[in-house]
């Protein structure tokens, strides 16, 4: 507990640095934990990083970070490319590799790093949008995110006795899951007091409680990739706290939420 206590203070207040600065320093930074996001995908089915392949996922990954389409000098003539195109480009590439190597990298694994890239990808680009956005708008999602999980553990921890979803996560509870909602309506209402987010208080607490569900949500999916491939943690860069995916799993579901709600 008390290395959890040491890392979740330090690396918190690194983030959080970043994410005063914004900008630049804080895109270079999403870059790289997204990065470090899609490698721990890929380990976990044994591809890795630094092979063809891996170096295509990543390709595709930071092609989903990037703005909605992107200017590039191509021939001479500047031509503009959408992140769909990027992305054709890498199925492509990958599709091409799974004959070259003679189906040893099939098209499950082609479809794996497709979905891994953009799941890591799509996501941290929603990071670098609520930024640019605000920052009282990313500050709001961390505050929805962390209440959330505080709430769980504890009241999980004090009145938890149902079983969420054993089968994916077995120290889940119903009790922790509501007490993760309302704890998060909580927090969402004093920052509200402090910093108005949104014109209406019903619409706020609607937001909240969506994305409270959400968050969790996308906790599960993490356990439920983790479990499928028989790992304990996505990684070991935060003692205590596993890797990168572990501590944005649900950051990674709310973010886009939040816009595609109109809330951003």
């Amino acid at each position: 507990m008390k290395q959890r206590i040491i890392t979740g203070v330090t690396a918190g207040a690194l983030f959080l640095v970043f994410v005063l600065l914004g900008q630049l320093p804080f895109t270079l930074l999403v870059y790289a934990i997204a990065a470090i996001g899609i490698y721990e995908l890929l380990k976990m089915k044994h591809i890795r990083i630094l092979s063809i392949p891996g170096i295509i996922g990543l390709f595709i990954t930071f092609s989903m970070l990037l703005p909605t389409s992107v200017q590039l000098k191509m021939l001479f003539h500047p031509t503009t490319y959408t992140k769909t195109e990027f992305l054709m480009i890498g199925v492509v590439l990958l599709l091409i590799y799974s004959v070259i190597v003679k189906n040893n990298f099939t098209f499950d694994d082609v479809g794996f790093i497709l979905i891994s890239a953009l799941y890591v990808g799509i996501g941290f680009y929603y990071l670098i949008e609520t930024r640019n956005a605000g920052l009282e708008f990313l500050i709001f999602a961390l505050v929805i995110v962390w209440a959330t999980d505080s709430g769980a553990y504890f009241i999980g921890r004090k009145f938890g006795k149902k079983k969420l979803w054993p089968e994916i996560s077995p120290n889940k509870t119903i009790e922790g899951f509501v007490g993760g909602i309302l704890t998060a309506v909580v927090f969402a209402c004093i920052f509200q007091l402090i910093y108005p987010v949104s014109p209406s208080w019903i619409a706020l607490i609607a937001i909240s409680v969506i994305a409270s569900i959400f968050g969790q949500m996308g906790d599960l999916v993490e356990s439920a990739i983790k479990r499928h491939y028989a790992v304990k943690d996505s990684g070991k860069l935060l003692p205590g706290h596993g890797g990168i995916l572990d501590r944005f799993d649900s950051l990674l579901f709310v973010l886009p939420l939040l816009h595609f709600l109109q809330f951003i």
